[in-house]
């Protein structure tokens, strides 16, 4: 659980306009691991002093590195969001203020503010997402995937079987009966399911498929920003999270899309990161992929259920966690969902990625596959660069 009665003294000087040189007003918005600050045309955001089974944000200095590490990712795909991390020190009269020369009680991220209505999140509930800014999202995420570090130790068939492992144990805290008894149904499936392609992903992750990618591509973490698709709100506190196949990066993207009914968005969206990468393995692991992270929204919907004071609300958001668990497990139950029908029946582009591997295997992968990869290295540099001095 959050520690606020520790960081009690920090928030109240969050919360105070004078702390920011006397701006007009401080709008706060508080989530389950962090609470953000909106002063102006700046969103500072602070870590919660909270401990889980996969992060760990209870000391000073772990709350520093969080926000270091944070800037660090989120800056290959958001470099105009991400500005820096500030130190709230303890001033001379024995208040706080912001990096001064006395000994850091705090940190905090420092990012540029947008306007709410610019998440994906929104647009699709408001009916406002396209194809074409889907189709953005998985063009930026094949860009993240072709610069981002490769690794062996994480990911492969265990790493989705700990994912698996981890929905049933967080939805068992928090779901009722019913969600519990669903979860677990799900949980079996998932695991057999996952015999049948587990020699794939293990190849994947020994031949450079398993990076260091977003970890949490939900619309809600991107927006439209400047008229750019932006991904922001990266994974950094978990390596087992963050460092995971590219696909199932890209299945949190489907499985959103998924659940909210948004079949025709969710085809834009796969279509386009097969184009650009050539990765037509998502048409054997997806399902199971799509499953696992809908089981992932279906936990943290019940633990938001559990976190509300109001029982109308509560009701609410334990029936959507349930509904979650129900269209994932129509989603394996599926032999060929209908948003890869498409796929199946469409030889040229069968043909176009047949070439596409041809290509990749003799000359490398082309540099018109991965858009604004070039400009993002300089700037993720230059930027980057300031960061950690």
């Amino acid at each position: 659980m959050a520690d606020f009665t520790a960081q009690s003294e920090v928030l109240a000087f969050l919360c105070n306009p004078h702390s920011y040189g006397g701006t007009p007003a401080v709008e706060r918005i508080t989530t389950h691991c962090s609470s953000v600050f909106l002063v102006d045309g700046y969103a500072y955001k602070l870590k919660h002093a909270l401990i889980f089974s996969a992060l760990d944000y209870s000391t000073l200095e772990k709350r520093e590195r969080a926000c270091r590490r944070e800037i660090a990712l989120n800056i290959r795909t958001a470099p105009d969001l991400y500005l820096t991390i500030r130190a709230i020190t303890r001033a001379p009269g024995g208040g706080l203020e912001f990096d001064g020369q006395g000994p850091p009680v705090d940190w905090v991220v420092v990012m540029r503010r947008f306007n709410g209505r610019d998440l994906f999140d929104a647009m699709a509930r408001e009916g406002r997402l396209s194809a074409a800014l889907v189709r953005h999202a998985a063009a930026e995420l094949a860009s993240l995937h072709a610069i981002a570090e490769t690794t062996t130790t994480w990911g492969g068939a265990d790493g989705v079987r700990r994912a698996i492992a981890r929905n049933l144990q967080e939805g068992l805290k928090h779901l009722d009966l019913k969600g519990c008894t669903l979860a677990m149904a799900l949980h079996d499936e998932c695991q057999m399911r996952l015999t049948t392609v587990a020699d794939l992903l293990e190849h994947r992750r020994t031949t450079g498929f398993v990076k260091r990618g977003h970890g949490d591509l939900r619309l809600a973490n991107i927006c439209l920003y400047k008229g750019r698709v932006t991904l922001f709100d990266g994974i950094e506190f978990s390596d087992d999270i963050g460092c995971v196949d590219t696909l199932y990066d890209l299945a949190f993207l489907l499985a959103d899309l998924r659940r909210r009914g948004l079949t025709s968005l969710l085809d834009a969206a796969l279509r386009q990161y097969i184009e650009l990468t050539g990765d037509s393995a998502s048409l054997r692991v997806m399902p199971l992929l799509m499953a696992v992270r809908l089981g992932t929204m279906a936990y943290a919907a019940a633990a938001s259920a559990r976190r509300q004071s109001d029982p109308a609300i509560a009701a609410r958001r334990m029936a959507a966690a349930r509904l979650l668990l129900r269209r994932a497990q129509k989603t394996l139950a599926e032999p060929a969902p209908g948003f890869m029908d498409g796929f199946r029946r469409v030889p040229s582009l069968a043909a176009k990625l047949r070439l596409r591997h041809q290509t990749v295997a003799e000359h490398g992968d082309s540099p018109d596959a991965t858009p604004h990869t070039g400009d993002k290295d300089e700037r993720r540099q230059d930027l980057t660069a300031g960061c950690d001095g």
